[in-house]
């Protein structure tokens, strides 16, 4: 009898297994017909987009030519319009951030065609805190291991391993800002390109040889490394709270980024920095002078100087004058401010 009541209670229990997974098919149906919607309005909306940048571009080149020769009445109405252009262009902006895209030419290398767009604000917001989170744990390991390999420990192996751990994080960082940029990130050109000049020095470090000219470099190099590790966490740690103070007063997008430079929004409160930032910078100056003479001892027979020594004197060329464009223009800015007031 006992075995009859448990035989109808698996039976019961069945029926109501089936009922659940009717109701799962239902749903799993009705699923993808939304997202067989969704995607088709993505595409709707992509497309008309598309057309409305290329009218507004058109306009506006229209407008340039027109403006020269109008009346003073028409020239305001001209700029009113040229302004609400602008604004358009950046409404345009916000919305593609929430829309497919196809991949960059990097993307596309490393990751193929996948569709890297998050969808909510959520998800780009957590995506973006995961980077920054990221960005400050390396910082910090980097620090360490520079650290222990200048003072503690003097072995080719172990040099390898910081520079492999270089090359990895330079690598992850160029994906991850590409990825960041496909979800509306506005990241300037010079403070992602200058990753990539960072991920091939970092690699040419990597195959360097023990020898003469290694090690004629290498303490110089290790402490360059724990310097700008140092600066790099000050750098985060200061923007970070900057970037949540502008962004809770509406003066800063969700989705800006700290960076291993200086930008215009960092004037508030953060020009204490820039010193910290001139000495690495010329610090760079200094390696790449040094690779430099390298080149013309009679031992150097290693390609790495020269690659080594270019790449240097890029990122200070690169960084030193970015820098600098974004202190002279702010100045700038003072005056213009000053003279109408």
């Amino acid at each position: 009898m006992a075995c009859g009541a448990s035989a109808a209670e698996c039976l019961r229990e069945w029926e109501e297994l089936q009922d659940g997974y009717q109701r799962i098919q239902d749903n799993h149906k009705l699923y993808k017909q939304k997202l067989e919607e969704l995607t088709k309005l993505q595409d709707g909306i992509s497309s008309s987009i598309a057309r409305q940048k290329k009218r507004l571009k058109e306009l506006s080149l229209s407008l340039k030519k027109c403006k020269t020769h109008v009346s003073p009445e028409q020239q305001e109405s001209i700029q009113e319009t040229q302004s609400l252009i602008k604004e358009r262009q950046n409404v345009f902006f916000e919305m593609e951030a929430y829309l497919p895209k196809k991949n960059g030419l990097y993307l596309s290398l490393v990751l193929g065609n996948v569709n890297v767009t998050l969808l909510s604000k959520q998800a780009k917001f957590a995506y973006k805190d995961e980077y920054e989170k990221f960005k400050l744990y390396l910082t910090i390991i980097l620090l360490i291991v520079s650290f222990s390999c200048r003072f503690l420990l003097n072995s080719r192996v172990t040099d390898a391993v910081f520079n492999f751990l270089l090359v990895w994080y330079y690598c992850t960082l160029t994906i991850r800002e590409s990825i960041l940029i496909n979800n509306g990130s506005k990241i300037k050109g010079w403070w992602v390109f200058h990753h990539y000049v960072s991920t091939f020095l970092s690699g040419v470090m990597l195959t360097w040889p023990d020898g003469l000219m290694y090690q004629m470099f290498r303490n110089q190099f290790l402490s360059f490394s724990m310097y700008q590790s140092f600066v790099q966490f000050l750098q985060y740690y200061y923007q970070s709270g900057c970037l949540y103070r502008l962004r809770a007063l509406g003066e800063r997008h969700n989705m800006d980024l700290t960076v291993e430079g200086f930008q215009s929004w960092m004037w508030r409160g953060l020009t204490f920095l820039l010193p910290f930032l001139f000495f690495g910078q010329f610090w760079q100056l200094y390696n790449a002078v040094t690779l430099f003479r390298m080149i013309q001892h009679p031992e150097c027979k290693e390609w790495q100087v020269l690659m080594c020594g270019l790449p240097f004197f890029i990122l200070f060329l690169g960084n030193f004058f970015t820098t600098l464009r974004v202190v002279h223009q702010k100045f700038q800015n003072k005056n213009k401010d000053t003279k109408r007031n």
